[in-house]
């Protein structure tokens, strides 16, 4: 049996067990159901480190102290911030209106995974699926099997102590793309969760299942001319979340839009917090090893550090750098480093004003970010007001994107799925979270007579 048909006999038998698994759980009460969620996250915790150094050994993408941080993330503040939602029984009643919704769950969750993320996103979809009363096949990237299977174990050991049906949680192993799409589009799938490319999110959605699809992001982030007294902190914020896990987040920073009033000290600033400014021969040179004929980015130079991909575009830097900054003169396909970079390189533009500033992250979100996320550095109402008219999902402001985006030092909700809204094509502008894999059913008793119907002919008169 060639690569595709074990795919597919797998995917088939793991979508039938799950199916049976999700009738042998439907019904549990919010308290069996925590009480699955609770195990599974401490034994997440317990592997958190050694589930970051597998993902990194395997696929050679980040680094495992940070891997080791998004997998504690998604145990700890989202599993946190799930044990105190509601997904059984009565959400809510309306005495009032006599309306009162009730929770479904929906059924066997296909989740794809990433290989950029390929243990802390089987965490975070893990827990948001069973917390729904769900059962979840995951479906790794054919790179990442190896860690996707183990952390998947890791769960599904943790889920069948605290009493839940076998089965519950699934992770193929034999993986193709055929494989996956089997899965996608099963008899007995109820709903997808795909993270990935913009390819990826296309098949996700032409599958005809429901699905929860998020793709990438080209995340421009201003800073304007009252933030010149906080450089410092701008600097050290924006660095710190491109060089979280070496850019692997599609939420981090891509490019920086600087206000000409502060551009000369926020260069200083970066530089004195780990940021190197390469010169034109050098950004070519990094362009040249990162990008592909097509405008694809290569993987095997994917979440490198920046003295790595220094070392690979032939030029030397400082001991300490943390992100690699390229000052851009345009944006689009003759200027590969204003695309999304999944490496810690930044791309940097000066601008005169704040329209023109508007403008620029307006233009970059259009290059590959629509939908996904923009920042701004400022303590101007008026500034904060304009940007938020991008066409972004969310605006974070004053805040790294890496940990504002997924919900750490903001109160979004925390979570590892960001979606992009119908501007890039997806259903979700939403962090997704467990309470997008519920039905929700309204009972509503009568509240006006119904014989009055009529009634209404006579009012429009």
């Amino acid at each position: 049996m060639d690569a595709d048909l074990r795919s597919i006999a797998q995917a088939r038998e793991y979508a039938e067990r799950a199916s049976v698994a999700f009738g042998r759980f439907r019904g549990s009460s919010q308290d069996d159901i925590d009480r699955v969620v609770e195990a599974m996250s401490r034994a997440a915790v317990r592997e958190a480190g050694r589930l970051g150094v597998l993902a990194v050994e395997e696929t050679g993408y980040g680094n495992a102290e940070d891997k080791r941080m998004k997998n504690l993330f998604n145990a700890t503040a989202v599993a946190e911030w799930l044990r105190h939602v509601r997904t059984v029984g009565v959400l809510w009643k309306d005495e009032r209106t006599k309306v009162m919704a009730v929770a479904e769950p929906m059924g066997v969750v296909a989740a794809l995974i990433p290989v950029t993320n390929p243990t802390a996103t089987v965490i975070f979809k893990a827990l948001s699926a069973v917390k729904a009363g769900n059962a979840i096949v995951c479906a790794p990237h054919p790179r990442g099997v190896r860690s996707g299977v183990e952390t998947t174990a890791v769960l599904s050991a943790a889920a069948d102590e605290a009493g839940a049906p076998p089965d519950l949680v699934q992770c193929l192993s034999e993986v193709t793309l055929e494989g996956t799409a089997e899965l996608m589009r099963h008899r007995r799938t109820s709903v997808v969760m795909a993270t990935g490319g913009a390819a990826m999110v296309r098949a996700a959605y032409s599958c005809g299942k429901p699905t929860l699809a998020v793709g990438p992001g080209n995340v421009p982030v201003f800073v304007d001319a009252s933030k010149r007294r906080d450089l410092d902190e701008v600097a050290d914020q924006i660095l710190t979340s491109k060089a979280f896990d070496f850019g692997t987040a599609c939420v981090a920073e891509q490019a920086v839009v600087a206000h000409r009033e502060i551009s000369r000290p926020l260069r200083e600033a970066l530089r004195n917090n780990g940021g190197y400014f390469c010169s034109t021969s050098e950004s070519d040179a990094l362009a040249g090893i990162m990008f592909g004929p097509n405008g694809g980015q290569i993987p095997a130079r994917v979440a490198k550090s920046a003295m790595k991909l220094a070392e690979m575009a032939g030029f030397d830097v400082p001991l300490r750098t943390r992100v690699l900054i390229a000052d851009t003169a345009g944006v689009g396909r003759e200027f590969p480093l204003s695309r999304e970079k999944l490496n810690p390189v930044l791309a940097y533009y000066e601008v005169g004003s704040n329209d023109e500033g508007y403008r620029l992250c307006e233009t970059l979100l259009g290059f590959g970010g629509l939908g996904h996320t923009a920042a701004v550095h400022t303590e101007d109402a008026e500034v904060k007001a304009r940007f938020s008219m991008l066409p972004v999902g969310r605006l974070l402001i004053n805040t790294p994107c890496a940990l504002g985006g997924m919900g750490y030092s903001t109160d979004l909700e925390p979570s590892f799925m960001l979606g992009t809204g119908t501007w890039s094509g997806s259903i979700v502008s939403d962090n997704v979270t467990a309470l997008h894999l519920i039905n929700i059913k309204r009972i509503a008793e009568e509240t006006r007579p119904w014989r009055n119907f009529n009634d209404i002919e006579r009012n429009a008169s």
